[in-house]
């Protein structure tokens, strides 16, 4: 019954980073970070990410010029991007680590110490990436709520607030954290079956078969 738990951990542990992986990489490159309605015209949005600012009219549609440079940029959005671009990068690594770290994986089988170590180690880089994933979506965040209650800035002056794409990161930030956390969980649960016996293996490798059964065909 433990490992039956065990590997189910794992396995709602990787998809749940898988996922917050997805939606990290979305949020770095959608223009939605932050969106502006104007009062004047209000056939006219205007949207900002990391790379472009975008504007959207109802005749001509939607309009994108990236950013000309990338030292003109607020420290925000400079920090962002390689913020982003890590927490990426780090999540990548993370989910190939932890995915040869698996009890269900037949490879390496009977080295369980090394799964357990890829399997923490795998951890250790998805929940930096969720972390780091969080930071950037939260300054922008910080720095828009300022500007938008800022009394120096004339209220005449149209305000920035928060777009689409930070809801994302902020879901895509704790997936990634979950994640992390859950192969932490499932590395220090109960250890898997001794390697040296014929019939763990064969005992481990009939839990994983009845757990992609279950998946597979989740009405029966």
């Amino acid at each position: 019954m433990a490992l039956v738990f065990r590997t189910a951990m794992q396995s709602v542990a990787l998809l749940l980073s898988l996922l917050g992986w997805v939606f990290s990489c979305l949020t770095n490159y959608l223009p939605h970070w932050r969106n502006l309605n104007l009062d004047l015209n209000e056939m006219e949005n205007w949207t900002m990410g990391l790379w472009k600012t975008c504007v959207i009219q109802e005749e001509v549609g939607r309009q994108c010029k990236d950013f000309d440079s990338f030292l003109a940029l607020p420290a925000e959005l400079r920090i962002s991007r390689i913020l982003m671009f890590l927490s990426n990068g780090l999540g990548l690594l993370g989910l190939l680590v932890s995915g040869f770290g698996l009890d269900c994986l037949r490879i390496g089988e009977r080295q369980q110490g090394l799964k357990k170590r890829l399997l923490i180690l795998g951890g250790v880089l998805l929940w930096t990436s969720g972390v780091t994933a969080l930071v950037p979506v939260s300054w922008v965040a910080h720095m828009t709520v300022q500007e938008f209650w800022d009394e120096t800035i004339p209220e005449i002056v149209p305000r920035w607030e928060f777009g689409e794409a930070l809801f994302l990161g902020w879901f895509a930030g704790f997936c990634l954290v979950l994640g992390g956390c859950l192969l932490h969980c499932a590395a220090c649960s109960s250890p898997a079956p001794a390697a040296s016996g014929h019939y763990a293996v064969a005992e481990m490798r009939d839990h994983c078969q009845q757990l992609e059964m279950k998946y597979s065909n989740p009405d029966s």
